[in-house]
């Protein structure tokens, strides 16, 4: 099949399938006529591409996964230590995520005088620490 058609398949855009060539995580396919020609194999490899990208993973990472990747075998060791480093920066940004909740729960409920005071008052990681403190204290409070 022509890259339109596989482009089509996918979802992925013409471009992106040449791009995943030129930085190797798809193998150059053989050429008629100078068009790629592909087999169709490609597909799941794209849809792997796209879903690990999905996921957060960057191209280099995917292509961690994707080095020596056959069908026919298992997972492999470099896989599981992708996933526990990915697990690490997941769980790191839901912290985050917690603490900017945290925060902007807080600012809802803000009733300085100007920006400044507020600044002031959210200006060190101490404070902000007391702010989620005082965060957590209303979020219990609250039907």
């Amino acid at each position: 099949m022509k890259i339109g058609e596989l482009a089509r398949r996918t979802g992925v855009n013409a471009s992106a399938i040449r791009y995943y060539e030129h930085i190797g995580l798809l193998p150059a396919p053989p050429r008629a006529s100078g068009q790629r020609k592909y087999s169709g194999e490609e597909r799941n490899r794209i849809l792997l591409i796209r879903y690990a990208q999905d996921m957060g993973f960057t191209l280099d990472e995917t292509g961690v996964f994707l080095h020596g990747l056959r069908e026919s075998v298992p997972v492999g060791p470099r896989w599981k230590e992708l996933a526990a480093q990915k697990i690490k920066e997941i769980n790191a940004s839901i912290a985050r995520a917690r603490q900017m909740k945290s925060l902007l729960k807080y600012v809802l409920k803000c009733r300085c005088a100007t920006l400044q005071t507020c600044v002031r008052r959210l200006g060190t990681k101490q404070d902000l620490s007391k702010v989620r403190r005082k965060s957590s204290k209303i979020r219990h409070r609250e039907p």
